[in-house]
């Protein structure tokens, strides 16, 4: 039996509770430079930006696989894309993981929780969580009848739904607003009050969960926002805060065709072209007070932990599955491997020091997703297993000396936009392997990587390294991407590698 250390109002606290709380909190879809911390010229993040000057702000986090379905995926095992088998987005494909972040941290007796988007096969899945309260959005897969192996409608799923139609009449769905989940490029506020709007839904129900955890086991809460990813639907204030704002002009690299220069698209969910300037303002409009919406939202979570008394004990890390291109280069929605949707905003917070993180501190060091799960072992001193490819960034966040790797891989299937990246946080080189356009852009003078340096002068050495680096990880893919050494083009890209099909 355990020695009781001291008596709080929820009861006895042991020497296993000294272990941290761990809260994670992501946002689907949100660029990597949308806080205002990071110096955006027009979004305000006060809560996030209070986190991220208390806390680690990590300045190149990147997604691996910047797509919901693969990016979770190593959110949840920890493994790069090579691993865990999903490089491109395909749904239907049930998810078979011997090993996760919630069911470790459960091993390790912790309380787990997850509220809101998991995007798992089947929906339901558990994936190590004790409970799920689950809203993954629009449910496509599961709105489809004719799929007779989902066994199951979306709204037999999805518990915000459920709450929805209870809370506000029969018959309300999220499909109300004539906005698909796609639509990238138009905006419109929220026409339900407030308190109805999924991202109040995930809060609520992550205090809820403070409320009723076990105050005996620490505890893991994923609280997972499904904003701000399409439809574009922040509650009527928030639209309103920026609506008249003056938007900065979208980067259009030198590297940009002559073809999507002059091209244009009345398709709302349009993957490339050139938009009307007012709806995409509009749309950035909604895009940005989405994100102030969350992070209002965030500041009552923090503000629910203080009042149970559990800030201080909590690790918090804030993150998001992958960015969107929000028309730069005249490219909108995620699959790219361009900064805006790849690149992640990435905040590590401490609230009572226990972990002896710097408080302000920077990271440069580049790091992914797949970071995530070794990183929380870490912090709950709990085993990591041997599938786990991640390295925990706590060492990174107290400044100790220790190796690091030097560049990360990405890539996505994406049919005659399928590539492949590399990038150490201060330079990048892609390949697209249907036409095998090469691209390098150094990120230090060019951000936003408008400057093409493949085919001058000075960037010919250097991308001679950087093609040697992904022929290493490319080298005995199934896909072929590799031949007598070098990268081979035109092969046939897959969305899941055959040894989780099986």
């Amino acid at each position: 039996m355990e020695k009781a250390e001291k008596i709080n109002g929820e009861g006895i606290v042991t020497l296993q509770q000294r272990r941290p709380n761990i809260l994670l909190i992501t946002v689907d879809q949100m660029r990597w430079d949308c806080l205002s911390v990071m110096g955006h010229p027009v979004v305000e993040t006060p809560n996030l930006d209070s986190m991220a000057r208390s806390g680690v702000l990590f300045r190149s986090a990147y997604s691996a696989t910047p797509t919901c379905v693969p990016a979770r995926a190593a959110i949840f095992t920890g493994m790069s894309q090579r691993s865990h088998g999903r490089v491109g987005y395909q749904d239907g494909v049930p998810w078979k993981y011997e090993h996760t972040l919630p069911g470790e941290l459960a091993k390790a007796g912790y309380h787990t929780q997850c509220v809101g988007k998991m995007h798992v096969y089947p929906t339901r899945s558990l994936c190590g969580f004790h409970h799920v309260a689950l809203h993954d959005g629009y449910f496509h897969y599961y709105r489809d009848k004719h799929i007779t192996t989902a066994n199951r409608h979306f709204d037999e799923c999805d518990d915000y739904l459920r709450w929805l139609r209870e809370s506000a009449g029969m018959g309300r769905d999220i499909t109300e607003l004539g906005l698909d989940c796609n639509a990238s490029t138009v905006g419109r506020p929220w026409h339900l009050p407030e308190h109805l709007h999924p991202t109040n839904w995930a809060v609520t129900e992550s205090i809820d969960f403070l409320r009723r955890r076990d105050p005996g086991m620490p505890f893991f809460l994923w609280t997972s926002f499904v904003r701000p990813h399409s439809p574009l639907d922040p509650p009527q204030a928030y639209f309103d805060m920026y609506k008249d704002a003056d938007m900065p002009e979208p980067p259009v690299g030198d590297w940009v065709s002559p073809e999507m220069e002059a091209g244009g698209s009345s398709d709302p969910t349009t993957i490339f072209g050139i938009v009307p300037r007012r709806r995409l303002n509009r749309a950035r409009a909604a895009y940005y007070g989405l994100i102030t919406h969350i992070d209002d939202q965030i500041g009552r979570l923090v503000n629910a932990l203080q009042e149970y008394g559990v800030l201080r004990d909590t690790l918090i890390v804030f993150t998001s599955d992958h960015g969107d291109m929000l028309g730069d280069h005249h490219f909108f929605r995620k699959a790219l491997p361009y900064e805006g949707s790849a690149k992640i905003p990435f905040i590590v917070y401490d609230p009572g020091g226990s972990l002896g993180l710097r408080q302000g501190g920077q990271v440069d060091e580049v790091i992914e997703l797949r970071d995530l799960m070794p990183t929380m072992l870490d912090a709950a001193g709990a085993p990591v297993p041997q599938s786990v490819e991640g390295s925990s960034v706590l060492p990174l966040c107290r400044r100790e000396a220790a190796p690091w790797r030097k560049y990360i891989h990405g890539e996505h299937a994406f049919g005659s936009l399928s590539n492949h990246y590399v990038t150490d946080g201060r330079e990048k080189y892609i390949w697209y392997s249907q036409t095998s356009e090469e691209q390098l852009f150094d990120l230090r003078s060019d951000a936003q990587e408008t400057a093409n340096l493949a085919a001058r002068p000075e960037g010919k050495e250097r991308i001679g390294i950087w093609r040697e680096r992904l022929v290493a990880e490319l080298e005995g893919r199934e896909e072929g991407y590799v031949e007598q050494g070098k990268l081979a083009a035109g092969r046939k890209p897959r969305a899941c590698l055959s040894h989780i099909l099986q």
